[in-house]
This record gives C-alpha cells, sequence and structure tokens, in this order.
C-alpha cells in the first residue's frame, strides 16, 4: 500500500488552493479565542488566502446544482466556529444540521479518535462481529436509559443501523409485528402521531407525517395536534386495542421546535398501557443534549421504545438504534441493518462523548437553562413582532407574528455571521430554530442572545 498519500497526491488538479486556503483557515480558528472570533463573526478574514470553491453543477438541483452565484459553502471549522470558501466567519448555531454534539473537529474527540485508531478499535466490521466498544455503547444505553432499580427496564439495544431513519423504521416494524402477534394479522393496525412529525426518510416513515398517500395501505395513520389532551384521549377511545404505536418527539424541531408537555406525553403512556400499543419516544433529535443524556428520563417517562441518532457520535460517523425491552425483540437479523451499523469507532466516539457530558454537567445544565429563559425574556420584551419561545434546553426557537419578519431576521442574521435557521416552509410557520452546540458557555449564550436582542431594538424586520 502506498505510505505518500497526502493532500496534494489526492486531490491533484483538483486543489486548485484548497489545502493552502484550508490550513490557513484551519490555523485561524486555532489561533485566536473565543472572544475575538466573536468579534470577528461575519467578516472576510484576509489571512485566508482566496480560493474559488467548487461549484455544484454535478449536485442535484434540491442541494444548490443549480446555483449560479460563486460557491460560498464550508471551507473550515473548529469548535462552534467555521469558515467560508469566500472566507466569511461564522457562528454555527444549529451544530451542523443538528447533530455536532461539540461542533466541528472537537479537540478532545479527535484526540480520542486518533488515540483509539492507534490502539487498534477499527473504523467498521461485519455487524456480525462488533469490536468491544460497540458491546460497551450498548451496555452504557441501557444502564442511562433507565431509572435506578426499574422493575421493567428497557434492556435491549439494537445498534445495527447507521441512520436515524433506519431506526425509526426499525422501531415501527417491531410495533407492527408486536401488534400481528399479540392481535392477529386481520385487525389493521393504527399508528397514532404528530402532526408536523419527523421520523425519516424512508418512504414508510415518510407516510407517518402525510407523504406518499395510497402507497402504504397495511396500517392507519391517525395525525393529533400536538399537546391536544382532549384529541389524544379520543383517538384512544376510538381505536382502543387497534392502536398498534404512539410516536413522538420530546421537541418537534421539524415543527417549529415545538416542546411537547411532560402531562400530555404521560398521558399518551397511559392510553398505550391501557390499550397494549408501544410507547415509542424519537430522540434523534433531543438524545444526548442534556446531562440526563435522554429527554424523557429529565421527563420522567418510561416508553416501550427509544430511537437515537444524530448526537449520539456528535457528527463524526452516523450511528443510530432502538432501545426497547427483550421481549419486543421480535425482528429477523436482516429485518432492520446498515451496512454502516454496528461500527466499533463512532461506538467509542459515542462513549467519549457521554464522559464529557458526564464532566461537564454543570456548564450544559446552566447554558441550556440560560438559553431557555433568554428566549423568554426576548419574548417578553418584544410582544409586537415575537408571538412565543419554543423548544426546551439547547433546542429553542423564536416564534414570529409574520412569516416575512422571520425570514428577514434570519436573513439578517447571516449577514452577521450567525448561521440559524428558519421554519417557514409550511403555512403557519415563522420560527428561527437554534441547537447551539455543548460548547457553548456563557460567553456564547449571552452573545447570541444579546445580537437577537439588538436586532429586534431596531425594529426593522
Amino acid at each position: 500500500m502506498s505510505s505518500l498519500l497526502n493532500m496534494e497526491t489526492v486531490l491533484g488538479d483538483l486543489d486548485s488552493g484548497f489545502t493552502q486556503a484550508l490550513g490557513a483557515g484551519d490555523q485561524y480558528l486555532a489561533d485566536h479565542s473565543e472572544a475575538e472570533l466573536l468579534a470577528q463573526l461575519g467578516r472576510e478574514i484576509d489571512a485566508i488566502p482566496a480560493w474559488e470553491g467548487v461549484d455544484k453543477r454535478v449536485l442535484q438541483a434540491s442541494f444548490g446544482g443549480n446555483q449560479q452565484t460563486a460557491p460560498d459553502d464550508l471551507l473550515a471549522g473548529r469548535g462552534l466556529f467555521y469558515l467560508t470558501e469566500q472566507r466569511r466567519l461564522f457562528l454555527d448555531c444549529t451544530s451542523g444540521h443538528y447533530q455536532m454534539l461539540w461542533g466541528y473537529n472537537p479537540p478532545d474527540l479527535s484526540a480520542a479518535v486518533a488515540t483509539a485508531a492507534r490502539t487498534g478499535v477499527i473504523w467498521d466490521n461485519h455487524s456480525n462481529i462488533p469490536q468491544a466498544p460497540l458491546k460497551w455503547l450498548a451496555h452504557r444505553l441501557v444502564a442511562l436509559g433507565n431509572a435506578p432499580r426499574e422493575k421493567d427496564p428497557l434492556d435491549t439495544v439494537l445498534l445495527g443501523v447507521c441512520t436515524g431513519s433506519v431506526a425509526c423504521a426499525a422501531a415501527l416494524k417491531i410495533q407492527l409485528r408486536v401488534f400481528e402477534q399479540t392481535r392477529g394479522s386481520r385487525k389493521v393496525p393504527v399508528i397514532v402521531a404528530l402532526e408536523g412529525n419527523y421520523h425519516g426518510t424512508d418512504m414508510v416513515p415518510q407516510f407517518m407525517r402525510g407523504m406518499w398517500p395510497g402507497l402504504v395501505e397495511r396500517f392507519q395513520m391517525v395525525m393529533l395536534p400536538p399537546n391536544d389532551a382532549e384529541a389524544l384521549g379520543r383517538a384512544f377511545r376510538k381505536h382502543g386495542t387497534r392502536v398498534a404505536g404512539f410516536w413522538a418527539e420530546p421537541v418537534m424541531m421539524n415543527r417549529e421546535a415545538l416542546a411537547l408537555d411532560p402531562d400530555y406525553l404521560r398521558l399518551a403512556q397511559h392510553g398505550c398501557r391501557e390499550t397494549g400499543a408501544l410507547l415509542c419516544l424519537d430522540e434523534i433529535q433531543t438524545g444526548f443534549w442534556q446531562p440526563e443524556v435522554f429527554q424523557y428520563r429529565a421527563l420522567g417517562l418510561q416508553p416501550d421504545l427509544v430511537v437515537l441518532g444524530k448526537g449520539m457520535t456528535a457528527g463524526f460517523h452516523p450511528l443510530a438504534g432502538v432501545l426497547f425491552r427483550h421481549r419486543h425483540d421480535v425482528l429477523a437479523q436482516y429485518d432492520a441493518i446498515s451496512t454502516n451499523g454496528s461500527a466499533a469507532l463512532p461506538a467509542f466516539v459515542a462513549l467519549a462523548s457521554l464522559e464529557l457530558i458526564r464532566e461537564r454537567a454543570a456548564q450544559i445544565r446552566a447554558a441550556a437553562q440560560r438559553i431557555q429563559q433568554g428566549f423568554q425574556a426576548l419574548v417578553d420584551e418584544f410582544p409586537e413582532p415575537l408571538e412565543a419561545a419554543h423548544g426546551r434546553g439547547h433546542l429553542a426557537g423564536l416564534k414570529f407574528r409574520e412569516v416575512e419578519d422571520a425570514r428577514r431576521f434570519q436573513r439578517q442574521l447571516l449577514e452577521d455571521g450567525l448561521w440559524t435557521r428558519v421554519h417557514a416552509y409550511h403555512e403557519g410557520h415563522r420560527t428561527v430554530l437554534t441547537k447551539l452546540g455543548l460548547l457553548a458557555d456563557q460567553t456564547v449564550v449571552g452573545f447570541l442572545l444579546a445580537r437577537f436582542r439588538k436586532l429586534l431594538k431596531k425594529g426593522k424586520l
């Protein structure tokens, strides 16, 4: 095997200045303090050599393939900050696509990965022969997923899947298979989910939110408005033992960061126990974003199925799973599997990340509290443009009264070097979203809140 692989030999003519710009960008981020980087947000950094970037013409249109302007995608990133191909500096307020628990290339995890690889932890393997880190991770998830001395613990973990979409599909298969085994194949099972849910991109989970009508016929979907206790009660009374499962995300990031009321989830839990349905909490978004690791533990809930993904491996390499009870272990080996599921090195990263969560629990809790209180304070101070503060902890949203105000606010944040998202593509959606990485300290949270307040105070949305 060649020992001469490096950036120059791998990229060759493709490079066109990338290596030089990347090195300078990474060094810039490493050499400057958090305070210095916050002061430079939105600016073009002259210390980085100009680079034309790579055009997107061969990408599909939905990912920018028809973009006519000069590309300005990511060049380099460290921690919560990144530089674009046009050398602009940003604070990433959404943790990538909500998955980068500690930001870009966090030094502690990067060092742990290098050490583990040198020691012999392998990148990937066949799921039939999992290396020790994956098995250790399964034991750790079981320990974290249950209250002390839990009488009916979640004691089994499916970790052979790579993405949250496949994990959601696996949990749905478990619900339907258990329904068939306990209530027969003649009854049409009912799956209860919430309007605005997002349980993955596979066709069947997309059917759960109203897509692909008519193509899935073997079970019935019942869609309910979130936090509507009366509608929830009616659904369980109407369908009774035909209900195979209930689905919910503790914070619905696909629906403007709407947080579900704990009492509402407890009512759903009661309904599932009364009818024999399985309660599935999708913690792909919320899992690993609090000291308790799982939000259902912080809320005092006892689900039957818990879907894991996104933040579990902090953006290093996707690994997802389902936590459940052994009596619901009803799937055959290849009923739910991914080629890259059961990968050892991502599992090691997840274990290392759990250690960081334990060490920094006080900072994580303090930042979450300040974000939540700060967003509510903004709503109280600016009731004319703002309607409500959404979310829980690091998963947060500001809902505007007018959709165009939400869009303008997000554009102004981009101009100032703050990367946020805006939900404005469904009727009634008008919320600016953030999901700060767990590296965020009081300085970063205070800066973000102050910048929001400054823009709102200008009153020029």
